[in-house]
């Protein structure tokens, strides 16, 4: 008999010992954050952010934005989002708000939208149209003459001795004028294509931009936000069109609160 109890309790020992550990619960995985920068702009313009970003843990994509059509460009960044594994935050500036708005269709892992100082047109709509339909915007003043294109378009560029008061008026003087020599040019043909679709119908929204922007005004934004029946909007008094690099902190905080809601 106590043979018998013997082997029981080896028995079950080595039960106890072969069973699987429970599993800990798996710690939340943090969306990874696209950066999609907008015309007269490049991926830098996004330092500021990247680094708060970075530092506090999130994986950060800077999106080199053709800046060529809303069609073309959000293909572009939808093969970005298509690449990451696990759950997106789309965040777009300007004119990438409209390529971010067009990018997330069909992409189930975006989990929210972030403008920033960005356009988030209906369906039909134009950058064009949507910038000059409240006053205060002087961007058409500031422009260059256009630079020809071999299909007969059109680039156009900000005049470099306009760059800072129109662009990054809340920035030091000679950074400006750095990012002036090396903003990217936009096509015509970007800002004036119709919108499709847009993402913010179905996606959590937050936008951000500063009261002194001249390039899209500040009434226009608003009235965006609103429409897309934003999550959360922070006007910046002051803040220019680059409220991204100008208020790297508010704009990540934003972001952040993007990334961590259900």
């Amino acid at each position: 008999m106590k043979a018998i109890n013997n082997i029981a309790l080896a028995l079950s020992i080595t039960a106890v010992a072969a069973a699987p550990a429970l599993a800990a619960p798996a710690a939340s995985v943090k969306p990874t954050v696209i950066l999609v920068h907008g015309a007269f702009a490049d991926a830098a313009s996004w330092n500021g952010v990247a680094s708060q970003l970075r530092a506090d843990g999130y994986t950060v994509i800077g999106a080199a934005n053709p800046l060529r059509s809303v069609k073309g460009d959000a293909i572009s960044v939808a093969n970005i989002v298509k690449s990451v594994t696990g759950p997106v935050v789309l965040v777009g500036h300007s004119y990438g708000g409209a390529v971010i708005s067009a990018a997330a269709n069909g992409q189930p892992n975006v989990k929210g939208l972030v403008y920033v100082a960005a356009f988030a047109p209906e369906q039909g709509e134009t950058a064009l149209e949507l910038s000059g339909r409240y006053p205060g915007g002087t961007l058409g003043s500031a422009l260059a003459e256009p630079v020809a294109l071999a299909d007969g378009g059109k680039d156009f560029y900000i005049q470099q001795d306009k760059f800072h008061q129109q662009f990054a008026a809340d920035l030091p003087k000679a950074q400006a004028e750095l990012m002036a020599v090396a903003q990217r040019p936009i096509a015509e043909a970007a800002l004036t294509e119709a919108a499709g679709a847009p993402a913010w119908k179905k996606l959590p929204s937050y936008f951000i931009y500063g009261t002194g922007d001249k390039n899209i005004p500040a009434a226009a934004l608003g009235f965006m936000a609103e429409r897309a029946k934003s999550r959360k909007t922070v006007a910046v008094p002051g803040a220019s069109h680059v409220v991204m690099t100008s208020h790297p902190a508010a704009v990540a905080r934003l972001i952040e609160e993007a990334a961590q809601a259900n």
